[in-house]
Order: structure tokens, then sequence, then C-alpha cells
């Protein structure tokens, strides 16, 4: 695999960090991740690192040198890190289950999926453009999708940050799965939280796809977040990213290639929601 990374995190005008990234890589293998802490919450910090630390400890353990599954690793990672936040709360008799939302990408052999629960989010840009993306679990989503405001209006709206899937909490989360995305060369990944995406407009976003296609990502993924910052002024949340290039040609057809299966992301649906039942009795 040939690919080039840059990640950054930052704080905004917040009083702490409570984002977290994190990205592991195997001989054939690759793992990107970010989630961002619910600060409404008590211990958002918290849950954060211990979704990712949990999900990178299940990728370095599996991924010898491939995931057998990468669905099915998706499905059985996030809900154990679910599991994890409750059993976190009951040890140090905490009031309340920390939360997080959290996007978590697989690559492999060429190809690219995700999970998702919440509003941190995952752009594949390709050419200058959005190619996908995922929809967040959020109130101001569904007003999106039924007509009712504007994509421009939602930026400002008072429940923009109300979403109603994560992990952690007594509820099940609910986790959207990708299909199949076979890479070709020159596409971006980038995976962010709501610091991020919320302060640039779609204009603005589709500009930084294409920078992002022209320059080194060290160079900028930082100005992109410097522009964030400045659009959101003094009520700037955390900003993190994670941004991967990929370098290699495209994944090849055939069985697991560009083939899209249905049967995959039904069994990984299937997995999370048994685990999950279990995890609670």
């Amino acid at each position: 695999m040939r690919f080039e990374i840059a990640t950054e995190s930052r704080i905004g005008r917040r009083r702490s960090n409570q984002d977290r990234l994190v990205w592991r890589e195997s001989a054939e293998s690759l793992l990107l991740m970010v989630a961002d802490g619910m600060g409404g919450h008590a211990h958002g910090e918290l849950a954060a690192r211990i979704a990712t630390d949990l999900v990178a400890q299940r990728f370095s353990l599996i991924a010898t040198p491939r995931l057998p599954d990468p669905y099915l690793f998706l499905a059985r990672a996030l809900s154990d890190a679910h599991a994890a936040l409750a059993a976190e709360a009951s040890r140090r008799s905490l009031p309340e289950i920390p939360l997080t939302t959290c996007v978590v990408c697989v690559i492999q052999d060429g190809i690219a999926c995700w999970a998702h629960a919440g509003d941190s989010r995952l752009y594949l840009l390709r050419g200058g453009r959005v190619h996908a993306r995922t929809h967040d679990h959020s109130h101001v989503q569904q007003l999106i999708e039924q007509g009712v405001i504007s994509v421009a209006e939602s930026l400002h709206h008072p429940a923009r940050h109300r979403v109603f899937s994560c992990l952690g909490g007594a509820a099940p989360p609910q986790v959207d799965f990708s299909r199949k995305y076979p890479l070709q060369q020159g596409d971006i990944l980038l995976l962010c939280t709501d610091g991020l995406w919320a302060a640039l407009p779609e204009a603005e976003l589709a500009g930084l796809a294409a920078t992002l296609g022209t320059t080194s990502l060290a160079r900028a993924l930082p100005a992109a977040m410097i522009r964030a910052e400045a659009c959101s002024g003094p009520d700037c949340d955390n900003l993190s990213a994670i941004a991967l290039r990929w370098q290699d040609g495209p994944a090849p057809d055939g069985p697991g290639g560009s083939i899209f299966s249905d049967e995959d992301i039904e069994r990984a649906i299937d997995e999370i929601r048994g685990i999950i039942r279990s995890s609670k009795n």
C-alpha cells in the first residue's frame, strides 16, 4: 500500500479537547478512526479515548497481516467499544455513561469501507469533488432530508449538535456501514469531527477537495483547520481530522473488489445488534 497521510487536532475555543484520532497499519490493512467525545455529557474525552484505544488494539490484534472480514471487524470493534464505555462507567461509579460519536474506515486490497455513529464524518474526495460521504445521525440531517431546512440553514440551527446515535449510553447505537469503494489513485479520504465540517460551507469543502488534490496533506490540512477556526470565531469547537491520499492504482475487479455485496453489510449489521444485546444481558 502506498499512501500519504496527515493528522491534525486542535482545541478550538473549548476548555479541553474531547476529540481523539488514531490510525494503524499492518502489512495488508489500514485503519483510520476519528472520535468526538460528547461535550454536553460527562467524560466525553474519556469516551473518545476508550473507543479509539479499543478499536486500534483490536485492529493490531486481528490484522496479522489482514482482516478476515473488514465489515465484521467494524461491527465487533464498535460493539465492543460501546460495551466498554458502560463497563468503565460502572467501574468508576460514574453517574452517566461516557458518550462519543465516531467514524472508522478500513482499507484492504485497495478497497475502503467504513462505519459511523453520530455526526463524525468521512468524505471520499475524487477529482476535486465529494464522491461519497457519511450522513449524520442527527435531528438537522433528518430535517434536511425532509426538505424542511437547507444545508446552509442547518449550520446555524439550534439543534445542530443533537445526535441520536453514539457509542455509550443505555440504547444500542445506530451504526451505518458504507458499501465497498475501490480506491483510485489520487483519491482522498477525509475523516473529521463536526468542528471542521460544520465550519466550512459546501463550496469551501469542494475547494478543500481541490486543494488537497494538488498540495501536500501536511500543508493543506492545517490550512483547512485555520480557516475553520476563523469561520467559527469565539464558538469554535474542537477540530480533528485525518486526511489520506491513496497513491496505488485502482483496486482489481473481481469478488471482493469492485463488486458490492449486500450480504456482507447485512451480516455486519446483524452481528453488531446481536453482540450489543448480549452485552446488555
